[in-house]
């Protein structure tokens, strides 16, 4: 079997014919997809056609992993195959779930059909995986979404899209390049609220918008002092966890639920709560596929010790069209829009809408209106999706440039000074040492 030299990533055996025939296949609408195992050969009992079966993989398993995880396992047209995860722990609990989740499906009461890895290399390489599930840190979102997308996988990738912008956009071209269905994992503009609210505003019925206040969560885990180095756990591939970031000596608060604290990793609650939030805001203001104009702000990151995300933060984004959001810790976790005519406010976790007037949550929109569509769950329009070969409510594009807007964030605090954004050209303008921040080196032999 082959391997891409770019990536060390066994190809699925399809030549390029091959390929474009199964996608045009798919477009127009055929049952049949070449990947996916019969029901029968699973010892499944399902009403659901064999042909209609998506077998899905799940790379990351631990919290919001699993929990995804569950996700699928309740879609009847999807089959789970396999699991991966680089702490035994995580996926022996995760094969084990998959495994006694469809036990209760069969004749027998027993399954065993559930496959667990520790390298995501090896799940790319079986060619009976549709799509892949993608829930490790940040840092290696961008790595693993682009050997997916040559491997022919679809995706659901958890947000933020990418640790950084040049990644971001990494993932954008390669899902293009080689036609994936992909679904950011942003789940809260999948609520009915949440989507109904931002018609209100592209409607105009809180007049012309101006302002939106996003209220973000203040980061109460840290300052941490630096950690004393402790053995590797056994059975956790901590190598394989560090993958394309730098070689650190492990500890506990390193690894797993904290790496969210670390700057290498991730970009604190500005990315993990943030690219929530702020990707509700480019849905009402209409700036989806684009992004602001400047951005400026201040944070509180610690100098010394182990967490240097921002603990404390206010930073502002102002578009080209004149609607400046700003985005500061504490409040009710949410988004408020407001207009020259009254505002309306979108509750995180739960989609709960306020509003000024009150009679704004009364609105009908209009059919000639601007209507923006329904889901029916963030991981069942996936799979619709991925059958008719459509587009997600949360595609890469928009979930990049939510993810944007968080870094360019951070890089406009940690250097303290305002920064002027070309959403175009994706670029700081006239800021080489702003651009230089734009995207990581990889540790060896990982690329995107």
């Amino acid at each position: 079997m082959k391997r891409s030299k770019k990536t060390g990533v066994a190809k699925t055996g399809l030549s390029r014919r091959q390929f474009m025939k199964r996608g045009a296949l798919a477009a127009a609408g055929a049952v049949g997809f070449p990947y996916i195992v019969p029901a029968s050969a699973l010892g499944l009992d399902g009403t659901v056609a064999p042909s209609n079966r998506i077998t899905v993989a799940s790379i990351g398993v631990g919290g919001q992993g699993t929990a995804n995880l569950r996700a699928f396992l309740g879609q009847a047209d999807a089959q789970v195959l396999a699991v991966c995860d680089v702490d035994c722990d995580h996926r022996d609990a995760a094969q084990q779930l998959v495994d006694e989740t469809y036990a209760t499906q069969t004749q027998s009461g027993q399954y065993n059909g559930c496959n667990s890895y520790n390298d995501f290399r090896e799940v790319l390489a079986r060619e009976d995986i549709d799509a892949v599930c993608i829930c490790t840190p940040d840092f290696w979102h961008a790595v693993i979404a682009v050997a997916a997308a040559e491997a022919g996988r679809d995706m659901y990738c958890e947000k933020p899209l990418a640790n950084s912008v040049g990644e971001g956009r990494a993932v954008v071209d390669a899902v293009k390049r080689y036609g994936r269905v992909f679904q950011t994992g942003s789940h809260e503009r999948s609520r009915s609220n949440a989507r109904y609210a931002c018609e209100l505003v592209r409607n105009g019925r809180i007049g012309k918008l101006h302002t939106m206040h996003v209220n973000l969560p203040i980061d109460n885990h840290g300052p941490l002092e630096n950690q004393p180095p402790m053995p590797i756990p056994e059975g956790f591939d901590y190598n394989m966890w560090l993958g394309p970031r730098p070689w650190a000596t492990y500890t506990e608060k390193r690894c797993h639920f904290w790496f969210r604290y670390i700057l290498d990793y991730s970009g604190g609650e500005v990315t993990d709560r943030g690219a929530h939030i702020i990707d509700l805001g480019q849905l009402g203001n209409a700036s989806d596929r684009s992004g602001p104009k400047s951005i400026e702000g201040w944070g509180d990151f610690p100098r010394d010790g182990m967490f240097n995300t921002a603990m404390d933060y206010e930073f502002t984004f102002e578009y080209p069209n004149g609607v400046k959001m700003i985005c500061k810790c504490g409040g009710t976790r949410g988004i408020k829009f407001e207009g020259t005519d009254g505002w309306v406010f979108i509750h995180i976790h739960g989609g709960n809408l306020e509003a000024e007037p009150a009679s704004l949550l009364k609105e009908i929109i209009g059919p000639n209106e601007e209507h923006l569509g329904r889901s029916p769950g963030h991981h069942r329009d996936f799979l619709n999706n991925v059958k008719v070969r459509g587009e997600c409510m949360a595609p890469p594009e928009v979930g990049h440039r939510t993810a944007t807007m968080c870094h360019i964030a951070n890089i406009a605090m940690l250097l303290g000074r305002k920064l002027e954004w070309d959403p175009d050209k994706e670029q700081f303008i006239n800021d080489a040492e702003a651009n230089n921040m734009l995207m990581p080196s990889l540790r060896a032999p990982w690329r995107v």
